[in-house]
């Protein structure tokens, strides 16, 4: 069979998406030696030579259209259409309404569904309406369409339920993320790459982006409260440079808060060397798919304190701290905890090892081929 996968997001720079969209294709290329099939990995120029396949049964096409415009509506199904695929994965739900054959989706979250506001975008309201319009027909379609939909929570594969009916349940898939691959960093420069930042021990770290859901804004207002008792503590917040990083900033400046530091463009072993030499993770987010950061911090043994949102209450266990993430004082709170209780850190720390067990990328690949299989069977 000829099965192609949309890879377009492949690579770590473009967040969880890409990062998930890169561990599917190299942990697909272990688990489907012999099996017979060809896959093709389509890809953009600016990650094309990032991915060299290793499996000879894998091939790599360039399909350099941008996400979400009208050359990937029209001209990427052209190109998909060349291959003759028997099936074809999109990782994300921007699948091309004109591609009318056999195609499995993965639908990680309904973040625009949720959290449908002009504070999300920097567009003017009126454009954001017709983009937001937009988004929700694509989901709508791709969830419609699909001969099987993925997705990476059991709380996701409710909330698909709850917004598009029972019709869909029977054919939604849970396939885990993991955070099994992880950069081991050296103790070596850890002093000299914490002063090149400005950062001083003891810190809290928060890793991801800065879209209003995740809820940052809180954090740091309930850390300017923890301040005031613990002034040699400081709080890293690490991500990509945007607006809404800005806008935080900006607050974070009118409100004369001090000790957080705001990092953007590190590399994965400065990223590595900020989390092991963390006191805590902490992540206040208010919705997500699956939420992965605080998975990765417990693989190198961070304690973890987090919102209970019910995905992150499925995917962390037992092996977190949780508070209710609308509640600054009780965020606050949680990170009083956090740094005043060291048999609680330890006792995270222990579970936090354990649950990370749980998850594998090379069984979501497997999990995935037999969803495959299923389909073309």
């Amino acid at each position: 069979m000829r099965i192609g996968i949309d890879a377009r997001f492949f690579g770590i720079k473009q967040k969880g998406l890409g990062r998930y969209t890169q561990k599917l294709v190299e942990n697909l290329e272990k688990v489907s030696v012999g099996d017979g099939n060809e896959y093709f990995v389509f890809l953009k120029k600016e990650n094309f030579e990032e991915y060299q396949p290793q499996n000879p049964n894998f091939k790599k096409v360039l399909a350099d259209y941008q996400w979400y415009t009208f050359a990937e509506q029209i001209y990427f199904p052209w190109t998909l259409y060349k291959y003759n695929l028997d099936l074809m994965h999109f990782p994300h739900f921007n699948v091309p309404i004109l591609y009318c054959k056999k195609f499995v989706v993965t639908i990680h979250d309904l973040t625009l569904l949720h959290f449908p506001t002009v504070r999300n975008s920097t567009l003017h309201p009126i454009f954001y309406r017709l983009k937001f319009l937009a988004y929700r027909m694509a989901i709508k379609l791709a969830i419609t369409r699909a001969k099987r939909i993925v997705t990476i929570s059991q709380f996701t594969k409710k909330d698909i339920i709850e917004n598009y009916g029972t019709a869909v349940e029977n054919k939604i898939f849970v396939t885990y993320e993991s955070a099994e691959d992880h950069c081991m960093f050296s103790a070596k420069n850890a002093q000299e790459i914490l002063q090149k930042y400005g950062i001083i021990k003891p810190y809290l770290i928060y890793v991801g982006n800065a879209y209003p859901h995740k809820n940052l804004e809180r954090l740091v207002l309930a850390f300017a409260q923890v301040l005031q008792k613990n002034s040699d503590l400081q709080l890293v917040l690490v991500g990509k440079r945007d607006y809404f990083y800005d806008r935080l900033r900006n607050l974070i400046t009118d409100q004369k808060i001090g000790n957080i530091i705001l990092l953007s463009d590190i590399s994965d072993h400065t990223l590595d060397l900020l989390f092991h030499q963390s006191l805590a993770n902490v992540f206040p987010s208010l919705y997500e798919g699956f939420g992965l950061p605080p998975l990765e911090a417990m693989s190198k043994g961070v304690p973890v304190i987090s919102s209970d949102h019910p995905c992150m209450r499925e995917v962390l266990g037992e092996s977190a701290h949780f508070f209710d993430g609308l509640d600054m004082t009780a965020i606050a709170r949680a990170m009083q905890e956090i740094i005043s209780n060291n048999e609680l850190r330890a006792d995270l720390i222990k579970k936090g090892f354990e649950q990370t067990k749980i998850y594998s990328w090379k069984k979501m690949a497997q999990e995935t081929q037999e969803i495959y299989k299923n389909v073309l069977n």
